[in-house]
């Protein structure tokens, strides 16, 4: 390698961490202020899987994973006094809320970035807005599936989550993930869908200016 591209190289990779350094501020930020999540019954809808939508996109499956990690301990802190719906979780299974709140995020940030890297790989003409609009709407949807199925898989049959399935009237666990998640999910995804493509299609044209 010769001294331009090892000075490419580097100012790529200082590029990188720069991004990936303020995305985490960002996250951090929104987790800890009320700009993050929107209380309601039960789950609140949370707009920090916006920063991570973003993230996947501009810095590929490995910045979404560290992004998506981020987001998943700031939601594991929650369940400290912070969230009334995750303090009972915290109560009821400490290991399964530490699960259920940032392996799902991990693997929301790695997936989506590893669904636009693999648009992008595929070569074909006009695919590189439509692979950043999948990335930001896979994300969101990601999150609230793989979300709700670690809550099923551990606490699903606990008096806590039970009295939701009857207060909704909820027949079996995937009538009460439709039904608990309801409008909270549609506005995760509505607002990572319009505010994450617009601020991805944004950073891509500065990067290449």
């Amino acid at each position: 390698m010769n001294e331009k591209s090892m000075y490419v190289s580097s100012r790529s990779n200082t590029t990188y961490l720069v991004q990936l350094t303020l995305l985490v501020a960002i996250i951090l930020i929104m987790a800890f202020t009320p700009i993050g999540y929107i209380k309601t019954f039960g789950l609140e809808i949370t707009l920090i899987v916006v920063p991570v939508a973003v993230g996947s996109v501009i810095l590929g499956s490995k910045g979404g994973a560290v992004l998506g990690t981020a987001f998943g301990l700031t939601s594991f802190i929650q369940c400290f006094g912070l969230s009334p719906f995750g303090a009972v979780l915290l109560g009821i299974n400490p290991l399964g809320a530490f699960i259920t709140c940032v392996v799902p995020r991990f693997l929301t940030g790695w997936l989506s970035g590893l669904l636009f890297d693999g648009l992008q790989k595929t070569g074909r003409p006009g695919l590189k807005n439509i692979s950043i609009l999948a990335a930001n709407l896979c994300c969101p949807l990601l999150n609230t599936a793989l979300f709700m199925s670690s809550l099923v898989i551990f606490f699903y049959h606990t008096d806590y989550i039970q009295e939701f399935v009857h207060t909704l009237g909820a027949a079996n666990p995937f009538t009460f993930v439709l039904l608990f998640v309801g409008i909270n999910g549609l506005v995760e995804a509505a607002a990572c869908f319009l505010a994450g493509s617009a601020v991805s299609k944004a950073l891509i044209g500065f990067k290449r200016r």
